[in-house]
């Protein structure tokens, strides 16, 4: 069973980044051993290696997904005027299958929350077919996971998950 959308909704996910949806898969991610539930907080300096994540695609399909990793809160949650900054962006993922057996067009850049409370969104597409012709951003700032979605067919979210990180404590030397 899916997994329900109101911490979502509650951590405005839904509004900042994803429409309403169904859920349609559960999408596992990881950090070494800690699994990502939705508004719990994990400290940047966990983050620095991309993530595990899994596709668990209960109608054992030969769909492939898509993965969009974005902050809405940069440069600060206060003023996000750089919403939505892109972290990763993966295609042509088979279900069922880690987030390695697809076509990364975006490399993996782990959150650097410069100031305040930072939400770091995980948002997976199911695509129509194989990938072609995508548009790569330029820039990793202002990136929008709606339009990107709708430009390339991909409809309503899948599957999503969010953390919370803020800026660690610069460790004091003697």
């Amino acid at each position: 069973m899916a997994r329900s959308v109101e911490p979502l909704a509650v951590g405005k996910v839904i509004g900042d980044v994803l429409d309403m949806f169904t859920p349609t898969v559960e999408i596992a991610v990881c950090y070494g051993s800690r699994q990502v539930a939705n508004g719990c907080e994990i400290k940047p300096s966990a983050t620095v290696d991309r993530p595990r994540l899994q596709i668990h695609d209960a109608r054992l399909s030969n769909h492939l997904y898509t993965l969009i990793m974005t902050d809405p809160d940069a440069p600060s949650p206060s003023e996000p005027n750089m919403r939505e900054w892109l972290h990763w962006l993966v295609v042509d993922i088979p279900g069922g299958a880690d987030v390695t057996k697809g076509k990364e067009l975006v490399t993996y850049m782990g959150p650097k929350p410069p100031t305040g409370i930072h939400r770091y969104v995980f948002a997976l597409f199911m695509q129509k077919g194989p990938m072609e012709g995508v548009q790569v951003p330029e820039a990793r700032g202002n990136f929008n996971t709606r339009i990107f979605a709708e430009r390339h067919g991909l409809g309503g979210a899948a599957a999503a998950v969010y953390f919370n990180a803020q800026k660690e404590p610069a460790s004091k030397k003697r």
